[in-house]
């Protein structure tokens, strides 16, 4: 036989004189957990290459940061200086080792005294960084449309009103066939 289900008021009875258990709080997160210990671990290990990766253009300058990059920093024994491995481009590495002590000083200063004591050059790619728009390097200039192509492109906008829209579309449309390597 089917149970039958309470009414409403039959509900209401019945909720006003249960008490129910209130909800569980959530457990801790495990970083909230950790931070104590993360924080004394990053005191007695130091940061790795990670904080030197982010800032490697302003610590050693423009043009030793197109050649160089930082791949491991070792902590040093009983409070010795540790030693930052760094992959050089190809042929660059004789003349970044004459370079050593200049860096050195540049890493020390961003980094605090006597923390990094020895450089370790190994040869190898490195990574090709985006440069800023700022730094110096110049915008290339678009090469022009050939005239039969920009006669086509105004003729397939002749029917759009007059404005600023149709001037945006006319520079999308340059843009696009200018970078489409089938016209080339």
């Amino acid at each position: 036989m089917p149970r039958r289900l309470p009414t409403p008021e039959e509900t209401m009875r019945i909720l006003a004189q249960k008490r129910t258990r209130p909800a569980r709080k959530p457990p801790r997160t495990a970083g909230r957990s950790l931070a104590k210990f993360i924080k004394t671990m990053d005191e007695k290990f130091g940061q790795g290459p990670g904080v030197l990766q982010a800032r490697w253009r302003e610590i050693v300058g423009e043009r030793l940061s197109r050649q160089t990059e930082p791949v491991k920093l070792t902590k040093g024994r009983a409070g010795a200086p540790g030693a930052l491995e760094i992959r050089v481009a190809g042929p660059a590495a004789a003349l970044i080792q004459h370079q050593t002590g200049e860096i050195l000083e540049r890493v020390n200063l961003y980094l605090g005294a006597g923390a990094v004591g020895r450089l370790r050059i190994v040869q190898g790619p490195v990574k090709a960084q985006a440069l800023p728009p700022s730094a110096g390097g110049r915008k290339r200039r678009s090469v022009p449309l050939d005239a039969a192509a920009e006669a086509e492109l105004s003729a397939s906008l002749d029917n759009a009103p007059e404005g600023p829209m149709k001037d945006a579309l006319l520079r999308l449309g340059r843009g696009v066939l200018r970078n489409d390597p089938e016209r080339r």
